[in-house]
């Protein structure tokens, strides 16, 4: 596989990504257990689990969760994260081949990995492994650019010097397609507030933990730094800055 595919395009970024991707509210829990019948004893399959981030809600919860993951780095990452939770379990394996068994699974869930998943051989999957009834739920952070004067500066930024594969120009957090690539029309929408603070460093590091940022060595890298020690520097508040997020919830 070549090292540019989406399931290996994070292997450089896993520390970044381990220290500085933000978590997902409890309220995301609440909402599955109100309106859609979460239990604690819920079978959770949480595919491209990466480091484990949305894996830990559902292991607070009490749920068995199986973390599917294809990249090698991620997936140890996740697993040394995760390595006091007796109820988890770490699987290689991609969303379009899970190699979980038939009707195992009561909720498959999905974070920030979804939007490289292939639509079609991964809804066929995941049927295949969803119990009768069971559910689909993809929970995503997205930075709430209108939240705040910084938010708008930081997403100048993001968009100034984010690039994907082709050298383009292109918006970290931004979805590349709705969550109907995978639900289709029949799903339900819930939203939540989510924020992080950082220091410079924090910030630095959450940064660069996108695919799309330019890491040493690269002529944009410096430049980069630059114009975000800039822009801390401007909005700081006693040392640290505060990324707003919104917690997208879609479910089916």
């Amino acid at each position: 596989m070549p090292n540019d595919a989406p399931t290996q395009r994070f292997s450089d970024r896993v520390t970044h990504y381990v220290k500085y991707r933000p978590g997902y509210p409890t309220a995301v829990l609440a909402c599955l257990r109100d309106e859609w019948g979460l239990t604690e004893t819920a079978v959770i399959a949480d595919i491209g689990s990466g480091t484990g981030l949305l894996t830990r809600l559902f292991l607070d919860n009490g749920n068995p969760v199986y973390g599917v993951e294809p990249n090698a780095e991620m997936r140890a990452a996740g697993e040394a994260f995760l390595a006091h939770y007796p109820r988890f379990t770490s699987v290689t394996g991609t969303a379009e081949a899970t190699t979980l068994p038939d009707h195992s699974i009561d909720f498959v869930v999905a974070g920030q990995a979804a939007h490289w998943f292939a639509p079609e051989p991964t809804r066929a999957e995941w049927q295949r492994i969803l119990k009768p009834g069971g559910r689909i739920a993809l929970v995503w952070n997205t930075r709430h650019v209108e939240g705040s004067n910084f938010m708008r500066a930081y997403e100048r930024i993001l968009v100034d010097f984010a690039r994907d594969d082709t050298g383009r120009p292109r918006r970290e957090g931004g979805h590349e397609r709705g969550p109907e690539f995978i639900l289709g029309d029949s799903y339900q929408f819930r939203s939540f507030v989510n924020v992080q603070q950082f220091d410079y460093a924090g910030l630095e590091g959450r940064t660069l933990s996108s695919s799309m940022m330019p890491l040493v060595g690269h002529p944009n890298h410096e430049p980069m730094l630059a114009a975000l020690r800039e822009l801390f520097d401007q909005y700081k508040e006693d040392g640290r800055v505060t990324v707003l997020y919104t917690t997208e919830l879609y479910v089916n």
